[in-house]
Formats: C-alpha cells, structure tokens, sequence
C-alpha cells in the first residue's frame, strides 16, 4: 500500500511540475510491478494527470481500458475538468455527453466544468440543457454548481436566466457575489456591482481581494470618485492595501477618476510591485496627459529590470505622443523591438499614432507597411495622421483602401476623415462622406463630426452657412464648434457672427482667455480700438489673465522653452544675430510683416518689433544656431501659431533649405520650400 502511495504521489507531483515525462515514468513504474489489475483508484489517477498535463488522447485512451462497470463520476469528472483547464472546451462537453450515456450521474464538481465549457464555447442551448440536468439530479441548489450557471447565463447574453437563477439561489457564497459584480461590469452596468457589493457588506459577508478589484473597476467605469475613496477605506480596514491585486485596482482607479496624485501615493506604498504595478502607474499618467511622468516612470522601470510587455511599451509610446517626444518614442520602439513586441498589434497601432503626432510621416507611414497585423485602431491612428499633418489627398485615399478592403469604419474614422476634408478645403467631398455615415454605414453622426463640418464650412468662407448647420444640430454646440466658428470669423473678417460666437463661448467656458483675445485681435484687426480694449478691461475685471505663450524644442534630449521677446537664453546674442539675419534676408525676399493682429495700438515700428519676437521665431532661430543643416526642426507651441509667424516660417524654410515642422494646440504645420502642408491661413 505504501508503494501505491508513492507513485500516486509522483503522479501528483507530474500535474504540479507540468511534467509529462515524470508522468508517463511513473505510469510505466505502475504497470511494470503491478501483476494485477490496476485498481479503480490509480486509474483515475492516471486519467486526470494525462488530462491535466493536455494529453487528452492518453487520457481518454486510459479510460476506455476501465471496464465500463467501474468507472465512476470521478473519472468521467477528471477527465472533463482537464479537457475544460486546457481550453478543449467542445471535448469536455464531448464527454460530458459520453458519461451521462453510461448513465453516471454528475456531481457537484462535474457540472461547474460543463457550464464553463458551455460558457467559453458561447453555447447558451447546451447550458440551459445542463441547467435542466442540474434541476432534476438535485444540484441546482448547491452553491458552486448554482454559482456556475449563473456566470453561464451571464457571459452568453441570457441576463434575464442569469438573474433568475442568482435570485433563486437559497445560499450565495463570495464567489457567487464576485461572479455576479463582475459579469455587471462586463455588461457595463457599473452601479448594479456597486448596489451588490453595498448589499454583501451590510449582509456581514466576507471580502476577498476579488471584491475589492471588481468594485474599484466599477468606480472606475462608472468615474465615482467619492465611493472609490470609501472602497479605498474598507481595503484598508480589512487589511489588503499591501495586495499588489488590490493596489494595482486602487491605482487604475485613480488614473481613470483623474486623480493621478493619489494613484501615485497607492504605488509608492507598494512593497512588492510587480509588472502591472508599473504598467498601471505609467497608463494613470498617460490618461491624464502628463506624459513626462509617464516617461520617467517608464526609464525607471526598465532601471528596475521590468519586462517591457505589450501594455506598458503601447502607453508610454503614447505618453510621448501626447508630448511630442520623437526621441523618446524612437528610443521605446527600439525596446519594443528588443523585446520582440514590436509586431504586437497594439504596439504597433501606438507607433504610427506617435510618428504622426511627431510630425515625421515618413516613419509613420513606414511603421504602418511594415505591420503584418492590422486592426481599425491601426487604419485610424494613420487617417488621423494624415488628417493632422494636412495630407488630405493621402487621407481620402487611405479611406478608399480601406473601403475596398472591406475595413469596417467607426466614428473615429469619420472624425478623421472629415477634419482631413476641413484641413484640404474639400467641402463637397466631406458633405458627401458626412451624410454617408448615416445612410451607408448606420452611424448616427455624433458632435465630433458636427463640429468638424462646421470648421470645413467656416475655413471654406461660409460662415453663414456654418452658423446655420449649428443652430440645426441635434445637440447643443460645444466649445470646440463655437471656437471653430470665431476662429473663422477672426480670418474672415466677420466681426458680426464673430461676435455672437464670442457670446456662446463666454457662457460655456468664461475663463478661457483665448477666447477673449481671439475677439479682441478681430476687433484690433478691423481697426476698432475702442472695442478690443474693452474685451481687454473685461478680462481684467474678472480676473482673467491671457495664459503665456511658450515654444519648446529638444536639443540632444534638453527641451529648451521661449517666450515673447525672451532674452534670458544663455545663447541669447546668437538667437537674436540670427532673427537680424532672417528678417534681412527675408524681407529681401519680399516678406512684409502682418502687424494687423497687434495687441496693442502702437506706431507701426513697433507694432512690427511686437510680431517679430514671438516665442515660435526665437526657438526657430535658436533651431537654426544649433541643429546642423540638412536636419528638421520641430517646434511645440502651446497655442495657435500666428499668421505672421505662419508666413515668416514660409519664408525661412525656402531661405534656409530647411524643414520645419510645428505642432501647435491645434494641428501640424510642415513648412518646406516657401510652402505649408495645412491650408489654415
């Protein structure tokens, strides 16, 4: 007897170390001094390590050799259990069928396995026949096999059956609460997982780490701050705020309820981060458009010898996006590449949306050819590129590949497209693709696409016919549409309509001092002085302040920033020889400063000095002191470019035979040869 235990000890020991060779060794020991029968037990045995160690053929082999009168439900039952842990879910039902033949009757182990075969196949009509056995073989009602149905129902879209079997289960174990939050969540009814976690608490029911990870991504779904902050309380008092699980929970949570302070505090007090830790950490700070601290997360992770998996490379890559960060972002694709994750669709899809928002097309377009797997987000992220680089024509034509390759669109392709149509002045075009949207692919066209047909119309010059298509939306106009509105009354000359959405936007967002000063340079513009101090000495009464201007560029990773007539660069004298230089050579060739949005009502001279040491200009010159030629310059400016620096970067790039891309808070501008990629002045 003691031998017997040691080879189903050994057997148990091949399940536990995956370790098929040791297995079929001991099987081999078994027969070898067994001069007898094998006993029903050390049969099962054998069943369930070939079936657990995905050898199914072996197992189902071993179980024919058992006369039929001496297998049990535990066979039946190991060999079902290890068909379902190893994904061969049409099998175990298989045999499911083969037991209930021999006229076995399930047991309390058996039908869990069978409904999560059912579960994970989408096969709602062999549940609810396994339901039915479940009834009539008395099982329904013990808790796991009840807790398993009800998940069943759950994941194949039978809600109704699901609720009923919970709410007739006479006993719910923390399982079966857990099965019930979580699958609410699924089905995106966050406040349903919050009404049952509130209901298992005050039933005095246990909390598991489960819980409290399912209940923070309810909050998190759902954005509730406040109950998160509560939950955030109870994993503190039930002890599970050093759970990396739980943590890990806590600092989602926070990264998607906006409070990255928080999430941070979460992952400093972590003992034992693993990679999720530092994925989520890096995720929080790219969600909330700080993607500096994403990248110094990130180096600090790789210091800290963390893998560099799929989720946490395709983040950081679009931290540097939302930065503009190229250098980085090349340096993360070579990790990706390093770690052999570059071909991972996500990955992927995140470098083509990062080289277009750097403004390098070439790489971007490159990146995308290259991709052997593409999703829409991938077909997307390269529209959008094109839309913001002002390639229009690449961008019509990418849609109609995308057409002819049966590529589905979404919402997000039509908000792409139609800004490429608004960017190319394709208004007959982007009209036809808009009301396409509805009558050719079913998508109800939402304020986004609005308020992009509004700024093609008002870039083309009709304004009037923009204010129109607004006050016939379906929705009520947002900030962006009205600002389009102004944008183009301002470039227009339409101080009327300019005026009226001036009014709009003063009501929806009263501290945003761009909007008042777009109103005050349209009256400066026109010449009426005496209104645009007015918008001026309002501002100040409401203690509005104009926000700063800055530009920045990277020079051998030191990001250098300027504003208007900055002089406190330690390279000063060389940025301002090089602005006399340009304006000489420029106005050689014809340049003529636009001082007509002037701030201020000064003598022309000065008027012209105001515009020539705008912040863009002085990170140009400085550009052009210390990249050697033949290089780019890329230049971030935190707000709109203005025309006279868009027509004195015209200028230059033809002057310097240089390249010169600008990425202002509204789109590209890729200045090469006297000429602009965008069509905005």
């Amino acid at each position: 007897m003691a031998a017997v235990n040691t080879l189903v000890a050994l057997l148990q020991t091949a399940i536990s170390t995956h370790s098929s060779a040791v297995g079929r060794a001991t099987h081999a020991r078994i027969i070898k001094t067994m001069d007898f029968s094998l006993p029903t037990f050390l049969c099962n045995h054998l069943v369930n390590m070939y079936s657990k160690l995905d050898l199914l053929h072996s197992a189902q082999l071993m179980l024919s050799l058992i006369p039929p009168h001496n297998r049990s439900v535990v066979t039946w039952t190991a060999l079902i259990a290890g068909a379902v842990q190893n994904g061969h879910f049409a099998s175990a039902i298989h045999q499911f069928a083969n037991m209930h033949r021999d006229s076995i009757l399930p047991n309390d182990f058996t039908f869990p396995c069978a409904f999560k075969a059912c579960n994970s196949l989408g096969s709602p009509v062999t549940g609810r026949q396994l339901h039915a056995l479940a009834v009539k073989a008395g099982q329904i009602h013990d808790v796991f096999v009840g807790c398993s149905a009800f998940d069943m129902y759950s994941k194949t879209g039978l809600k109704e059956d699901a609720c009923k079997v919970f709410d007739e289960m006479p006993e719910k174990n923390l399982a079966t609460w857990n099965a019930y939050m979580s699958n609410a969540v699924l089905e995106g009814k966050p406040r349903k997982a919050v009404d049952a976690f509130v209901k298992l608490k005050r039933s005095g029911g246990e909390l598991s780490s489960i819980t409290f990870c399912v209940v923070l991504n309810a909050c998190s779904d759902a954005s509730y701050l406040r109950l998160g902050k509560q939950v955030n309380g109870f994993v503190i008092r039930y002890g599970y705020e050093q759970n990396v699980s739980v943590a890990n929970g806590l600092i989602d949570f926070y990264g998607k309820c906006r409070d990255v302070g928080l999430a941070r505090v979460v992952f400093d007090a972590i003992c034992n981060r693993n990679d999720v830790s530092w994925c989520s950490m890096v995720a929080a700070y790219e969600q909330n458009d700080d993607g500096e601290n994403a990248c110094m997360l990130f180096l600090e992770a790789m210091r800290n010898n963390v893998e560099p998996k799929d989720f946490i490379v395709s983040s950081v890559i679009s931290a540097c996006a939302g930065i503009a960060g190229l250098e980085m972002g090349r340096m993360v694709h070579a990790v990706s590449v390093k770690a052999c994750i570059d071909g991972n669709v996500f990955v992927g899809s995140a470098l083509v949306d990062m080289y277009a928002k750097c403004g390098n097309l070439e790489d971007c377009e490159r990146m995308f050819d290259d991709m052997s797997n593409r999703n829409l987000i991938t077909w997307n992220a390269l529209l959008g590129g094109y839309a913001h680089l002002g390639q229009a024509d690449m961008a019509l034509a990418l849609f109609e590949q995308m057409k002819r390759g049966n590529v589905n669109p979404n919402y997000v392709t039509f908000v792409s497209i139609l800004a490429a149509c608004s960017r190319a002045g394709a208004v007959d075009a982007g009209l036809t693709i808009f009301e396409s949207m509805r009558s050719r692919y079913g998508i109800e066209p939402r304020v986004e696409h609005y308020a992009c047909v509004v700024d093609m119309l008002a870039r083309a010059g009709m304004v009037e016919r923009a204010y129109e298509l607004i006050k016939r939306m379906p929705f009520h106009p947002t900030v962006s549409i009205w600002g389009s509105l102004l944008g183009a009354c301002k470039v227009h000359r339409n101080d009327k309509l300019g005026k009226i959405a001036a009014d709009k936007l003063f009501q929806l967002d009263p501290q945003d001092s761009g909007n008042h000063v777009i109103l005050s340079n349209m009256f400066a513009a026109a010449g009426r002085w005496e209104e645009a101090n007015v918008v001026r000495m309002d501002m100040k009464e409401v203690g509005i302040n104009k926000n700063a201007g800055r530009s920045w560029i990277s020079i051998k990773n030191s990001v250098h920033t300027f504003q208007a007539k900055d002089t406190s660069h330690e390279r000063n004298t060389e940025i301002q020889a090089m602005l006399s230089k340009l304006k000489t050579q420029m106005k050689g060739a014809g340049y003529v400063a636009d001082t007509s949005l002037a701030l201020f009502d000064l003598e022309e001279e000065e008027r012209e000095s105001e515009v020539w040491h705008h912040s863009e200009k002085i990170a140009l010159a400085f550009g052009l002191c210390v990249i050697p030629p033949g290089l780019p310059i890329r230049i971030t400016k935190n707000m709109r470019i203005c025309f006279d620096c868009h027509t004195a970067f015209k200028f230059i790039s033809g002057i310097t035979n240089r390249e010169i891309i600008v990425r202002d808070n509204n789109r590209f501008h890729r200045f090469t040869e006297y000429e602009c990629s965008c069509r905005d002045y």
